[in-house]
């Protein structure tokens, strides 16, 4: 079992989580277009061995795309807002630099993962992150929030 967090957007930020609710690995990816993202999303979606979970944050016609190929594999999605994640991880930091909280906070699940350690990481990585660890928990895959994600 494995759960994929997506920001969507033509630059978008990708995040996989195992079973045991650890991340896998997690990228920033520019598409171009949304022919290219079409593409991209199926090719991505179909190469990942035991996806049962798509949690997308964003609406519009971008995460449709995402939404329309998930549901051609036959996968559960779920979309929310940003807010979602946001509220329930207490990542909403200063109100003016909301980014700077959620790259704090997705470094401190890297770390608890045993996931590589970012060079850079790119805002829209780190939320992706955010939204697969909101969605292990949402799922159930972890009783409770690590203390040293949280804590």
């Amino acid at each position: 079992m494995a759960l994929l967090a997506v920001d969507t957007g033509l630059r978008t930020g990708l995040a996989l989580f195992n079973r045991e609710g650890r991340l896998a690995w997690y990228r920033s990816q520019h598409f171009g277009n949304r022919s290219a993202l079409r593409r991209g999303a199926f090719g991505l979606l179909r190469s990942i061995d035991g996806l049962d979970l798509l949690v997308l944050e964003g609406g519009g016609p971008i995460a449709e795309v995402w939404r329309r190929e998930a549901e051609r594999l036959g996968l559960v999605v779920r979309v929310i807002g940003a807010e979602v994640w946001r509220s329930a991880l207490g990542a909403v930091g200063d109100r003016d630099r909301p980014k700077r909280a959620a790259d704090a906070l997705a470094r401190r699940v890297i770390s608890w993962s045993g996931a590589p350690r970012p060079t850079s990481l790119r805002h829209d990585a780190a939320e992706a992150i955010l939204i697969g660890f909101w969605g292990v928990l949402d799922a159930g895959w972890l009783d409770q929030p690590p203390g040293e994600v949280l804590g």
